[in-house]
C-alpha cells in the first residue's frame, strides 16, 4: 500500500515570492492571534523536567478555578504562560469527556511563543479543543537540570509527553502535531510504535526534515542557510550550552562550541556526543524518520512545501515509501512553517485550517 499525495496549493500572495521570504515573513511579520497559557511542570524519570502549556475550555490563564482574578507570575514574564497550573485547575482538564485534544511539539529553539504554536493553539482552542504545547528540555524559558538537552530523534521524549497529557485528560480524543524538529521526532515515534497502536486519533507533521542529512547539509552549506538561519538558531543554542558548561564543567568543549558557525559544527561538538551519537552525520542518519514512514499506522498528514529552504525538494518522500496511513501534502509554495496567505499584511491562518481539515476528514 502507498500513501496518497495532495499537491493542492497554499495560496501565497504574489507580493511574497520564494521560500526564503515566505519563511521569514511568516515568522516575523504575518498576523496571527495571540494566546496565553497555564503552565504545568512535569518531572521526568531521569530527574529532569518538561513544561507543558495548557489552554482548554474552563481553564483560564487570567482567572483561577474559583473565579478570582489571577495575578501574572513574574517568573513567567518572558514566556507565553500567565500562571502555573494549580490543583484546583485539574478538574477543568480531567472533566473533558469525549472532547478533542491536541498536543503540539515545537521546532528547533521553538516554544509556545512561536508564531505557529500561537496560531494553532488559538484556532483549536476557539473551537473547544484542549490544547497542550509540549516544551522540549530547555525550551520553555528555563534551563533544564541536566547536561543533555533535546534532539531531533528523541522519540522516547515524545512518548513520555504523550503519556503525560493523556493521563491528565484521559477521556479525550487526542491528536498530535509536530513542527520541523518536533515533527521528525513525532514521525519517528509513530513509526517505531506502529505495532503498539499509539492512542492518537491522528497526527500531522509540518515542514518536517524527514531526511536530517539532507536538511542539515542544506542549512550548513548553503549561503543563506549558513549566514542567516544557522546564525539565528545558534544565538540561543550557544547561550544555553554556555550556561550548561558552568554547571557541568568538563562535559562540553565550550571554546570550540563558541567557534561553531553551522548546525553541523554544533551538532558535531554538542548534540551528537551529548545524546549518544558518534558525530553529526551519525546523529542525522540514525535520528531521521524517513526510513520509518512505511511503518506508520496512525492516520498522519505530512505537510511540506516544495520551496522550503530548510528541506531540499529532492529529499521529500514519494508515496511508495510511505504506508497507506500517510497523506503527503506537498504544495509548491509555503516556505518553512510560513504558509502565509491573505491580503497585505497577510496572516498564517491557512496552516491551522489545513490541520483541522485533516483531523476532521482525513483528507
Amino acid at each position: 500500500m502507498t500513501a496518497q499525495i495532495d499537491t493542492s496549493s497554499c495560496p501565497t500572495p504574489a507580493w511574497l515570492p520564494g521560500g526564503h521570504l515566505q519563511t521569514i515573513y511568516g515568522a516575523l511579520t504575518a498576523r496571527y492571534h495571540r494566546i496565553s497559557f497555564v503552565r504545568e511542570r512535569i518531572d521526568t524519570p531521569d530527574g529532569d523536567f518538561v513544561d507543558i502549556d495548557w489552554t482548554a475550555p474552563g481553564l483560564f490563564p487570567d482567572k483561577l478555578a474559583g473565579g478570582q482574578a489571577s495575578v501574572p507570575d513574574p517568573q513567567l514574564g518572558h514566556t507565553a504562560a500567565h500562571r502555573w497550573l494549580q490543583p484546583e485547575d485539574r478538574p477543568a482538564l480531567s472533566a473533558a469527556q469525549d472532547a478533542s485534544a491536541l498536543i503540539l511539539f515545537h521546532g528547533l529553539e521553538g516554544s509556545s511563543r512561536s508564531h505557529y504554536a500561537q496560531a494553532i493553539a488559538q484556532h483549536f482552542r476557539a473551537r473547544g479543543w484542549v490544547v497542550a504545547i509540549a516544551h522540549f528540555r530547555g525550551c520553555s524559558g528555563f534551563p533544564n537540570r541536566m547536561a543533555r538537552a533535546y534532539h531531533s530523534g528523541d522519540s522516547a521524549e515524545i512518548g513520555f509527553m504523550l503519556d503525560a497529557v493523556r493521563q491528565r485528560v484521559p477521556h479525550a480524543h487526542w491528536h498530535a502535531v509536530g513542527v520541523s524538529l518536533g515533527g521528525n521526532a513525532l514521525v519517528k515515534y509513530l513509526g517505531e510504535q506502529a505495532e503498539a497502536s499509539p492512542a492518537l486519533e491522528a497526527a500531522a507533521a509540518v515542514s518536517v526534515p524527514l531526511d536530517l542529512v539532507a536538511s542539515g547539509r542544506q542549512l550548513s552549506e548553503s549561503q543563506l542557510g549558513k549566514w542567516v538561519y544557522c546564525r539565528h538558531f545558534l544565538q540561543t543554542m550557544k547561550v544555553k550550552v554556555r550556561e550548561k558548561a558552568k554547571r557541568f564543567p568538563g562535559n562540553v568543549d565550550i571554546f570550540r562550541i563558541n567557534q561553531a558557525r553551522t548546525l553541523h559544527e554544533f551538532d558535531d561538538l554538542y548534540t551528537a556526543p551529548m545524546h549518544g551519537y558518534k558525530n553529526a552525520l551519525d546523529y542525522w542518519t540514525r535520528a531521521s524518520s524517513k526510513p520509518l514512514l512505511h511503518s506508520i499506522a496512525t492516520p498522519t498528514l505530512l505537510l511540506n512545501a516544495r520551496n522550503d529552504p530548510f528541506v531540499p525538494e529532492a529529499s521529500l518522500p514519494g508515496s511508495k515509501i510511505c504506508s497507506s496511513s500517510v497523506l503527503l501534502h506537498q504544495p509548491s509554495e509555503g516556505g518553512h512553517v510560513g504558509f502565509v496567505t491573505g491580503r497585505f499584511p497577510a496572516n498564517i491562518n491557512w496552516l491551522p485550517i489545513r490541520l483541522a481539515r485533516f483531523f476532521e476528514t482525513r483528507s
